[in-house]
């Protein structure tokens, strides 16, 4: 185990202390460990932006080890988005070299007096002043402390999290972002501009550990979805989520966007300069992508799935060009980019239907303009923009006027790019996800990535073909309850999962060996009940702040209005032939798809041992080593 480090911003003082073996074994680390911290110093009546709230940057046991995609980290606290648990995930090499630097995870209180930034070197922690950074971009000031720092690595907020914009994000490495429920705001609300982390070596592990990391290592490399990754990074999802109907596009009122061609893996393909990876990855997903000449000239890593949807489809725009400017514009400012494009979707479908007109802005759907200036004014809280940056949850409200029904959100935060009238175990995990709408919480990727050896090795030979039918309901529960547990083993150790829960090149058991190896030992089944306790502890935080099942909810489009699916022509082919593209269905591949959610949600409360409000039970808990919690549970329950 490493150090913990307590660090109040407000007094200055520093408290670093060793991490106690028996919690960290208990839940894991990163994720984990980090919603214990949080759960055991974060009170209900503490709100987000209170000092007393508590920003966490944790690592797991496997970050910065020589184990294949040991790069992530977290950044946890109360969330402004939907008050409730909140973290996000980052990658790239801060958080190997934060391990690097000897801790565990600092966590951070109170409010320092004017701004400032926490360097962590080698067993210690200091609070230097950073009046000088603040109004600075994420790149500027980044920049300035690398050089100030020679060899460390910094994870900074941009004028968004200054701005206390409800989903700001955290970024390092140039563009690596932790993005989601809104950390980088909490980070501002503390006026704390950055974390600096530096380590004089390597993170010491034992020789069987080593060896079990290296064929681990080359069973990720040659694994075909690592292969894919390699060759054509996250955008490569376009062109098949778009046959599939997976492609959210103008605020999810269809499921499709005829000219997706023009933003998928090839067409990005035409503006990447170099590829990179993270640390000891060996798939390399990441593109760096490069548009304009001179001083207009944006280079950035990216753009990813996630990040051309939602400034392409989402908001009517197949202009490849403003998608990778917007990505960067994004990480400059420090804005979470799902939840960033689903704020200018819902402004432009609410322009459509005449609740919001803003003269100096073309609000129109696709408009390239309107779509870059709104980010600037979305960090900077300036006219339309300062609506925007509460989320589309508050900005419905304020609104009124029936605006909540283009607010595509679950609990606060914006659903990402994924849709759940054709994805039905995306639509479940969107709802169950405690910190609110997310891919990642569950990521149940096993229907729709066509993993029938995955499905038939986890679950019993009944549940198929019907758990393969991506818009069938049946079986989806049982796999979401799976893969929750799975991703929070995955976030916990500090793996990517990319290496684990997407690919499944590596499965529980690789994990558990792995910890094993390393002195942490755990059983398969073992480390499978620690994360089923990481995601009853998170779950547990939002009860006690008053959560219950009308939180699992998605908005009515996905529950009431029918989807759906067309088959289109091949706009591509049909561009080269230099003949029209006339985008027109030429029939239906599927239709009349909404997704059922009560009753799923009614299955998935059952498998967990939940009631159907959403509550663990007490012998849930205590069987889960929670017993402690059970006074924490609403009325009856207690």
């Amino acid at each position: 185990m490493g150090l913990t480090a307590y660090v109040d911003l407000t007094t200055g003082v520093v408290d670093i202390k060793p991490t106690d073996p028996k919690t960290a074994h208990d839940f894991i680390g990163s994720r984990g460990y980090a919603a214990k911290l949080l759960y055991d110093l974060v009170p209900p009546e503490v709100e987000p932006f209170d000092p007393a709230n508590r920003l966490i940057f944790s690592v797991g046991p496997l970050t910065g080890t020589p184990w294949p995609t040991s790069s992530r980290y977290t950044v946890t606290a109360r969330s402004p988005l939907t008050t409730g648990y909140g973290y996000a995930n980052g990658a790239g090499f801060f958080g190997p070299e934060l391990r690097m630097a000897g801790f565990d995870a600092l966590v951070v209180g109170g409010r320092a007096e004017k701004p400032v930034y926490l360097l962590a070197e080698d067993g210690r922690v200091e609070v230097r002043p950073a009046t000088d950074l603040w109004g600075r971009t994420t790149e500027e000031a980044e920049k300035a402390l690398r050089e100030r720092h020679q060899g460390s690595r910094v994870a900074s907020i941009g004028p968004a999290g200054e701005n206390l914009v409800r989903f700001a994000a955290v970024i390092n490495d140039y563009g690596r972002a932790a993005a989601r429920a809104g950390m980088g705001a909490v980070m501002g609300s503390k006026r704390l501009k950055a974390v600096v982390a530096k380590g004089a070596g390597k993170v010491d592990v034992p020789k069987e550990f080593a060896a079990v990391a290296r064929r681990k290592m080359e069973a990720v490399r040659v694994h075909p979805g690592s292969e894919f990754l390699r060759q054509w990074g996250t955008a490569s999802l376009i062109r098949g989520k778009n046959i599939k109907g997976d492609l959210p596009s103008r605020n999810h009122q269809t499921v499709q966007f005829p000219t997706a061609y023009r933003v998928d893996a090839e067409s990005v393909a035409k503006h990447v300069v170099k590829t990179r990876g993270c640390y000891a990855c060996p798939i390399r997903c990441a593109r760096v992508s490069r548009v304009g000449e001179g001083e207009t000239a944006v280079e950035v890593e990216g753009p990813e799935y996630e990040t051309i949807d939602a400034f392409g489809p989402l908001v009517g725009n197949d202009d490849l060009e403003t998608i990778i400017r917007a990505n960067a514009l994004c990480n400059n400012l420090g804005l979470d980019t799902i939840s960033a494009g689903v704020a200018i979707a819902f402004a432009m479908e609410c322009h459509e239907h005449g609740l919001i007109d803003d003269s100096r802005i073309d609000l129109s759907w696709g408009d390239k303009g309107t779509i870059l200036a709104l980010l600037d004014l979305i960090a900077r809280r300036r006219g339309l923009g300062d609506l925007l940056a509460e989320g589309v949850k508050r900005a419905a409200e304020r609104l009124g006027h029936g605006a909540e029904r283009y607010a595509m959100h679950v609990k606060g935060m914006e659903i990402p790019r994924q849709e759940p009238r054709v994805a039905k175990a995306f639509g479940l995990g969107h709802a169950t996800s405690n910190r609110g709408a997310d891919h990642l919480y569950a990521l149940p990727t096993i229907d729709i990535a066509g993993l029938r050896e995955t499905a038939e090795r986890l679950f019993p030979p009944e549940y198929l073909p019907e758990m393969m039918d991506l818009t069938g309901e049946k079986f989806k529960a049982e796999m979401v309850v799976f893969t929750e547990a799975f991703a929070a083993i995955v976030d916990s150790v500090g793996v990517c999962k990319f290496s684990t829960s997407e690919t499944y090149a590596l499965y529980p058991e690789d994990l558990a060996e792995g910890l094993t190896a390393l002195g942490q030992a755990y059983t398969a089944k073992e480390l499978l009940e620690a994360g089923e306790r990481v995601v009853n502890l998170e779950r547990m935080y939002n009860v006690r702040v008053g959560f219950t099942r009308a939180d699992d909810r998605l908005p009515d489009r996905f529950t009431k209005t029918p989807a759906t699916v067309y088959i289109y022509p091949d706009g591509r082919r049909l561009e080269a032939e230099g003949k029209p593209v006339r985008m027109e269905p030429t029939g239906v591949a599927k239709d009349g798809l909404v997704i059922g959610l009560d009753g799923m949600l009614d299955r998935y409360y059952d498998l967990r041992g939940w009631t159907r409000n959403g509550v663990p039970t007490p012998e849930k808990l205590k069987d889960l080593g929670l017993g402690g919690l059970v006074g924490d549970l609403p009325g009856k329950l207690n």
